[in-house]
């Protein structure tokens, strides 16, 4: 079980200026290792390997996953194997040589590779020569992934007191596989909308995932383009923007999910799409580990 992450106001002038009260959830203070929103994705798959007696997990993501760094520091911490099957070719990262440091074994499925991981057959061969592993989607996803994240819903209510709030009106995150925001949305069960900042391209399926998780008929979030431009881009804009908040506000972010995440919310109070009075609830989703490796930063 790791520490509750604190609930904290969000000291920006903008958000002063337009009459816009924020609370920060500071994900990426619950563990060092095994931070932000990645813990609360991996409980429940970590409950169902259990029951399914496995040894382990295996899973996806890139060369910078945080998915895949807290996954492999869970398995270091808590004793159990991990494999992470990485898009692309081998290339040395801070977070590939932390997946190694922490007992990762680790397969590189170059580009192709990588984008067959939603054909019917793709876990097949990884099965039969892992069997002793539990399938876990890329970065968590999946009902299991969105119904651990209810906890996130919880943690936050049980701090509002403390801020002054009796209420709040909606949540504000990044979405990378729009995973976090499925959850958020079902333990709100429509009460208070969730905005999602997508920091990767439509092309990228968030849509499609976060609909398939909680029904295409279901309502409750509004999902934003934050993803300047591609997967993984930056901008000097959002640099200069980070590096500002971070100086304003003290809370360091990274370019991209959070800092993405948080220009986009500038960017809806600038336009004047969110009422003075509002009180939402911004998300860090952790990530930090990946700034290592962030030009400009």
């Amino acid at each position: 079980m790791l520490p509750q992450a604190p609930l904290q106001p969000l000291n920006l002038h903008w958000l002063t200026a337009a009459g816009i009260d924020v609370a920060i959830l500071r994900l990426d203070l619950i563990d060092p290792l095994i931070s932000g929103n990645k813990w609360f994705k991996l409980k429940h798959h970590l409950a169902a390997a259990k029951q399914a007696g496995a040894k382990g997990i295996i899973s996806l993501g890139g060369a910078h996953s945080n998915h895949l760094h807290a996954l492999a520091a869970a398995g270091r911490r808590f004793g159990f194997e991990t494999v992470g099957l990485l898009r692309g070719h081998p290339v040395e990262t801070p977070t590939v040589q932390d997946l190694q440091a922490f007992g990762m074994q680790l397969h590189w499925l170059g580009y192709a590779g990588y984008r067959a991981r939603h054909d019917a057959d793709f876990w097949t061969p990884w099965r039969e020569r892992y069997p002793q592993l539990y399938p876990v989607p890329e970065g968590g996803g999946g009902l299991d992934g969105a119904l651990g994240c209810g906890e996130i819903v919880r943690q936050a209510r049980s701090q509002l007191s403390a801020l002054g709030w009796d209420d709040y009106h909606g949540w504000w995150l990044a979405c990378g596989t729009g995973t976090t925001l499925a959850g958020l949305v079902l333990a709100e069960g429509g009460q208070r909308r969730v905005y999602g900042a997508m920091a990767v391209p439509a092309d990228h399926g968030v849509d499609g995932n976060v609909m398939d998780i909680l029904g295409v008929e279901q309502g409750g979030y509004q999902l934003l383009d934050a993803s300047r431009g591609g997967f993984a881009k930056t901008d000097p804009q959002l640099l200069a923007f980070i590096a500002q908040s971070e100086h304003e506000s003290g809370v360091p972010l990274e370019p991209l999910y959070t800092g993405k995440a948080l220009l986009a919310l500038s960017q809806a109070v600038q336009a004047g799409t969110i009422a003075r009075g509002t009180r939402l609830i911004f998300v860090h989703t952790g990530g930090l580990q990946g700034k290592r490796a962030s030009s400009g930063l």
